[in-house]
């Protein structure tokens, strides 16, 4: 498991994950998604395959709403 240190950056905060990033093969310009997980939270690294399921999900949470809100309950 690796540390990193919270720094602030701006009017925000930020991590540098420069060793994790090179592992993933992620580089500048690059889009990571932060997906919270039971664990904490989990980046993973732009993939069409994910694309696609998140917009299939993001259309049916957009067309039965309701459903979902009972689905959270």
């Amino acid at each position: 498991m690796d540390q990193v240190k919270v720094r602030k950056v701006g009017n925000s905060l930020g991590v540098t994950l420069t060793e994790q990033c090179r592992q993933m093969g992620v580089s500048e310009g690059d889009t990571l998604y932060v997906v919270k997980t039971e664990q904490g939270i989990e980046l993973r690294k732009e993939d069409e395959t994910f694309n696609d399921v998140m917009r299939i999900a993001r259309d049916l949470m957009d067309r039965y709403p309701n459903a979902m809100k009972k689905l959270a309950e």
